[in-house]
């Protein structure tokens, strides 16, 4: 959930304790028609395509997500709410090689297609799920959002806190409306897409941060997800010209044994060694109580470990302060310090708008104006 040094704009839990049925009646009120999905199987079966799950709906059910629903042969999913709202640095999505420096208007719904027992943002993403969770929906405009995003001088549009692509059409609906004012715009997602999903949201998403969360698969069978469906979506992505960004949550026994670590950044790197790699700091949260914290030294050596298998842009993120050079960019060419940051503050920014080191000329791959 929302937290940190943003700047909170709406009330973002209510109702704590809501029964799961309650809640969910809510949210079924606040759907829509939508748009990913079509006809498949027998008469008034539908196949919903926002995530890789590919859910074959029958009337009357859900998807995994819970959130998109078959109501007479037409797939319903979530419209016109936010239970997170909040003006923070684009730096805490993360991404830092967009606009560094800048404010994102991160929005979020309910609902989510895995069920990581980890997960920081599990008041939204579990809420279907879990019964002490219970945030309540908030009915809210996407023009409502678009002008918070105004006032607050946000340069970028974020959807977050859940999974982004089983709302997609509702950030679109947001997104659309951005665009044409100047505002930038981004998902934060666990990367569990389909190429339809890709395709929809590209024409009005800029950039898109994915989570690696392991590199094998018993792990992401535990979290309900696929890798390969992950290390598709990196590269279906990366092919559309989205920006990208991938982050790993370094959890110690869970996804960084052996090679783990090695393998995570090779691949990342076979689809292009200019794809930033954050690897943030696990903390016991939610249900994942077991394995100790993540250390600054399992950060470095994982940072180190990334560039030696070519990634030119590798971050360590959670620990600020405490793991030296791997919180600032660097440039490519000279090897100059080019963004300094100390957690979400940066210190200095110094990539040109056209996205160049000033001393060298070398190119810096990202948005920067």
């Amino acid at each position: 959930m929302a937290g940190g040094n943003g700047r909170k704009i709406t009330a973002l839990v209510a109702g704590v304790g809501a029964s799961a049925g309650t809640l969910q009646d809510a949210l079924d009120r606040l759907s829509v028609p939508g748009t990913l999905w079509h006809p498949d199987g027998g008469p008034g079966d539908v196949r919903c395509v926002a995530c890789a799950h590919r859910c074959l709906i029958r009337e009357g059910r859900r998807g995994v997500c819970r959130v998109r629903f078959n109501e007479a042969g037409v797939l319903k999913v979530p419209h016109g709410y936010v239970v997170a709202l909040q003006c923070d640095p684009i730096e805490k999505k993360p991404f830092f090689h967009v606009l560094p420096g800048s404010e994102a208007l991160t929005f979020g719904m309910l609902g989510c297609d895995f069920h990581c027992g980890y997960c920081q943002n599990w008041l939204t993403s579990q809420a279907l799920r879990d019964a002490s969770a219970g945030t309540a929906p908030t009915p809210m405009s996407a023009e409502a959002i678009v002008a918070e995003a105004r006032r607050h001088g946000a340069a970028t549009l974020v959807s977050s806190y859940n999974e982004p692509l089983i709302t997609a059409e509702w950030g679109m609906e947001i997104f659309r409306l951005g665009r044409p004012l100047g505002l930038r715009t981004g998902c934060v997602s666990n990367g569990n897409a389909t190429p339809e999903v890709l395709d929809y949201i590209r024409p009005w998403t800029d950039a898109f941060k994915i989570d690696l969360k392991a590199i094998d698969e018993r792990p992401y069978r535990t979290l309900g997800g696929t890798l390969q469906h992950v290390l598709d979506s990196i590269r279906m992505a990366h092919a559309r010209g989205f920006w990208v960004e991938v982050v790993s949550l370094l959890v110690p026994g869970f996804n960084d044994q052996g090679d783990a670590v090695r393998r995570m950044a090779e691949a990342i790197a076979a689809v292009s060694p200019d794809i930033p790699w954050h690897v943030t700091a696990f903390h016991q949260d939610y249900r994942m109580t077991d394995p100790r914290n993540t250390t600054a030294e399992d950060l470095v050596r994982a940072c180190e470990t990334g560039r030696e298998a070519g990634l030119r842009f590798v971050y360590a993120g959670n620990l600020p302060g405490r793991v030296g050079k791997w919180e600032h960019t660097w440039c490519p060419g000279c090897g100059g310090v080019l963004v300094e940051r100390c957690g979400y503050t940066i210190l200095q920014q110094r990539v040109t708008r056209q996205g160049a080191c000033p001393d060298c000329g070398a190119h810096v791959p990202g948005i920067w104006g």
